[in-house]
């Protein structure tokens, strides 16, 4: 496939409405559910859970490592102890079931059956062959797993294989720019897409006060005003980080060629609209606070 004309956001667009889609399995209670079964029950404990058990038996730097926005001593209070309650092994199972149960409920049966959902999977594997390993922690404990044979779970799998795969240049972008996890979340909300400041308290385990104490970090090196808002250098920097991530992500894309990327990106806005429209996401979820 020709790669001329793709245009240098068409990744970032495409990757929007898969990672929609993907998102939508920490939000739904049967993941609570199928993770419950096995005794995982307190909600941090679900999230360390479903998203690290494919790097395996881990402890809680190497979550918080890969993850890069969670407070650490909220990571140690449940990891490494929830693989004494269950295996990754047995996670990954329970995370599967969960993924099968939740698009049922979200797409309906036709969609999940359909040849648009296959369609789907095979675009987004076919990109996934392009995604590098190197220093992509999460991208590459996801690359060693199995493609699931139903197409509704083989796009899932390849919705996570893409969605880590630029998480992880993204952390190399947040790095460069000096951003820690707490500040690199705070410039996120202050440009109005990231979580509101309610759920970063309430999945990252962040508090009010480290919060304030990230602002003001960020106030010295002139990235946040005394409002909280992005100062022109601010806005500047996470542009800058956007568009190194779109550098760092574009070979997925690329291999995929203009066409695919056009069609998987029309096909996955279709998938993430009926999600949302199901009632996928909490209405807070996203904004300034």
């Amino acid at each position: 496939m020709t790669t001329a004309a793709l245009e240098p956001r068409a990744g970032r667009r495409c990757q929007n409405m898969l990672n929609s889609l993907h998102s939508t399995l920490y939000f739904a209670p049967e993941t609570r559910e199928e993770l419950g079964a096995l005794g995982i029950t307190h909600p941090k404990a679900v999230n360390f859970a479903v998203r690290a058990a494919a790097m395996g038996p881990v402890g809680a730097g190497p979550v918080t490592a890969a993850f890069y926005n969670y407070k650490y001593e909220a990571v140690a209070r449940h990891v490494p102890a929830v693989w004494e309650v269950a295996s990754p092994e047995a996670v990954l199972a329970a995370r599967s079931r969960a993924v099968d149960r939740t698009l049922r409920r979200l797409l309906g049966e036709d969609v999940v059956t359909s040849a648009e959902m296959a369609e789907a999977a095979r675009l987004a594997l076919r990109a996934g062959e392009a995604c590098s390993r190197s220093a992509r922690p999460l991208y590459s404990a996801y690359a060693d797993l199995p493609v699931p044979e139903q197409p509704h779970l083989a796009y899932f799998h390849a919705t996570t294989l893409l969605r880590e795969h630029r998480g992880d240049g993204h952390l190399a972008m947040l790095m460069s720019a000096e951003l820690d996890g707490l500040e690199a979340v705070v410039t996120h909300t202050a440009t109005g897409k990231g979580m509101t400041p309610k759920w970063v308290f309430a999945t990252r385990g962040w508090s009010q006060e480290d919060w304030d104490a990230a602002c003001g970090r960020l106030r010295e090196r002139g990235l946040l005003d005394d409002s909280g808002e992005l100062t022109p250098e601010g806005v500047a920097l996470r542009t800058e980080i956007e568009a190194g991530t779109d550098r760092l992500d574009q070979a997925p894309y690329r291999h995929l060629g203009a066409e695919g990327v056009a069609r998987l990106t029309e096909l996955g806005a279709g998938f993430a609209r009926a999600a949302a429209g199901a009632g996928a996401f909490p209405a807070d979820l996203l904004g300034k606070g």
